[in-house]
């Protein structure tokens, strides 16, 4: 049976945001459980030795690493890293990401190459040097975190959409993968919530910038909210975890739906989103 109760989890991009949120949720019942160990990896040190020293005074054993998800030999020396200190790891979470958004012309092949490289790329590395940790020591269970938009995409987000559907598939061919091996898999696809998201936000439209911000800012869901989700759902083993009311309805209905109704739906709610995404154009 996969192990679902993790004590030591490694988390990227876990200096800020999600990422922080999540390392929090699981300190906060490795504290009820005999305590955790965390591996925060990040490219801002700054910020990632503050989130593992906050985590200290909890109690938590915590590892900082600079790591560049795009590096292979950063990703290796972490699991170097891990495997020396803790003998291994149970949990990977796979949440280091960025965010773009724009009109096909707005979007260069560089910024799509570059959102690729991070979001999608970044988790195949991480699985692909993990993956044999879990094999050798018998279980590991990874939570890669997608997106709404990768299981109903928005206009103007077509490389931000693209990545993340990517991963929730990655995931899914993944999960399929790796059950003989002992080893779970869950896919986290939160709708917009207030987290520093906005502060990677490439497009080369600015106006996009600004309808990202204030999505972000007028939802009524927190990063803590969505970790204590996550965290419920991979107890229990569950494959796609979404966060928002909104998001499963409309999931729902793009699943059960004839294709032209669910897509002539879409159109009619997201005119005002396109119309304000375009007015830079």
């Amino acid at each position: 049976m996969t192990k679902t109760n993790p004590t030591r989890i490694l988390i990227t991009g876990g200096a800020s945001g999600l990422g922080k949120a999540l390392a929090q949720r699981w300190a906060r019942e490795g504290d009820k459980k005999g305590g955790v160990k965390i591996c925060i990896v990040d490219v801002n040190d700054e910020r990632g030795e503050a989130t593992a020293q906050e985590l200290r005074k909890q109690g938590s054993e915590v590892l900082y690493w600079h790591c560049d998800i795009t590096r292979q030999s950063d990703i290796e020396a972490v699991r170097d890293q891990v495997v020396a200190q803790w003998g291994g790891v149970d949990i990977v979470v796979n949440n280091a990401g960025v965010a773009t958004g724009g009109a096909l012309q707005d979007e260069s092949m560089e910024q799509w190459q570059w959102v690729f490289d991070i979001n999608l790329f970044g988790a195949v590395r991480f699985t692909q040097v993990f993956a044999p940790v879990f094999k050798q020591q018998g279980y590991g269970y990874f939570l890669n975190v997608a997106s709404q938009a990768g299981v109903t995409p928005m206009p103007l987000m077509g490389s931000y959409c693209a990545v993340k559907a990517a991963l929730v598939s990655f995931s899914e061919s993944m999960r399929l993968e790796l059950v003989d091996d002992n080893i779970g898999v869950s896919v986290l696809c939160p709708a917009f919530f207030k987290t520093n998201l906005h502060e990677s936000v490439r497009s080369g439209n600015p106006v996009m910038k600004e309808v990202v911000n204030k999505l972000l800012e007028r939802s009524s869901v927190n990063a803590d909210q969505v970790a204590d989700i996550a965290y419920k759902a991979v107890q229990k083993g569950q494959f796609m975890i979404q966060t928002h009311a909104e998001g499963k309805r409309v999931f729902s209905l793009k699943r059960w739906l004839p294709e032209s109704w669910y897509l002539n739906m879409m159109t009619k709610q997201t005119t005002k989103f396109r119309r304000k995404g375009k007015s830079n154009v």
